[in-house]
């Protein structure tokens, strides 16, 4: 009897989404770059928000948390914090991710948390009902523009790599060999880790939008172009105005440096404090808040 290769690692199949979707094909990459790096399952954290992506967790048989809509990655810096020794993934999609989490997404990489924040990107609100993102491209049609998106989208790698992440990478749900290779890469690094992943939504954009998706799949293959280590700055992903064709999905590696992790610095930070309570005897942290609240009762007062 066939056995797939990751239901090991699965509550149950067939999974939750849409024919056609991409979801199943990341949750495969991901749980086959754990098993060849030799993760161990308790050692694994699955966070996420709301979306088609925030059905992850209920589906793979690891510690997962499916938090509130933009969240995902507050909570998923707790739980680093906390446990310093967990791979924390925070599985998103483009809208939770870059509209209502946007503001957590772009600090998370400055501070160079130590997190893989793995993108689903299908251009849409797929779970409710296919309205405008973030990263609808440039006069495609979702259910609230019906006549083309007026407005340009975000490109999300180039956002990554401005805010400081030190690991930033987008694949397709049609290249399996390399969307693996790069969550191997992510679990393994230090800092912060982010990696786009172009899917089909095929209930909700492709079907409004089936004029330049008349096979997704091959579409990905032949206008997708492998480059490595290149420029953020040309990591297109946006629709020719002229033609109304979607141009080619530049994919590859595009920032991979290091620089001290926040984790790093959070526990350099914790044994200074520590040393200077057992210097002086007294919990330097709770001076610093006594003074604040000092300061703040002044305030009032004049007031």
């Amino acid at each position: 009897m066939y056995k797939h290769p990751a239901i090991d690692y699965l509550r149950y199949l067939p999974t939750l989404f849409c024919p056609g979707c991409g979801i199943g094909i990341i949750m495969h990459a991901r749980i086959e770059a754990v098993k060849e790096l030799g993760i161990p399952r308790e050692k694994l954290v699955n966070v996420s928000g709301i979306g088609c992506s925030g059905r992850i967790p209920q589906h793979i048989l690891t510690d997962g948390v499916h938090t509130v809509h933009g969240r995902a990655i507050a909570v998923a810096t707790a739980i680093k914090l906390a446990r310093p020794d967990l791979y924390v993934t925070v599985r998103t999609g483009d809208g939770d991710n870059l509209a209502i989490g946007g503001n957590h997404f772009i600090h998370a990489a400055r501070r160079n948390i130590d997190l893989l924040v793995i993108m689903v990107n299908n251009r849409n609100y797929g779970m409710t009902g296919g309205q405008l993102a973030p990263t609808t491209p440039h006069g495609a049609s979702t259910t609230t523009t019906p006549y083309g998106n007026l407005e340009d989208p975000f490109n999300a790698v180039k956002l990554a790599a401005s805010a400081g992440a030190t690991y930033v990478a987008r694949r397709t749900v049609a290249h399996f060999i390399q969307l693996k290779n790069s969550i191997k890469k992510g679990l393994s690094r230090k800092g912060f880790s982010f990696i786009e992943v172009i899917s089909p939504c095929t209930s909700r954009f492709i079907r409004r939008n089936k004029a330049n998706y008349k096979d997704f799949f091959n579409d990905l293959r032949m206008k997708s172009e492998i480059k490595y280590h290149i420029d953020p700055s040309e990591a297109v992903i946006d629709r020719d105005p002229k033609t109304r064709r979607f141009k080619k999905i530049i994919v590859g590696e595009f920032v991979e440096i290091d620089r001290p992790s926040y984790v790093e610095r959070y526990e350099e930070y914790r044994k200074r404090a520590m040393e200077e309570k057992k210097r002086s005897g007294t919990d330097p942290l709770i001076i610093f808040q006594a003074k604040r609240l000092l300061i703040i009762a002044q305030k009032i007062t004049r007031a």
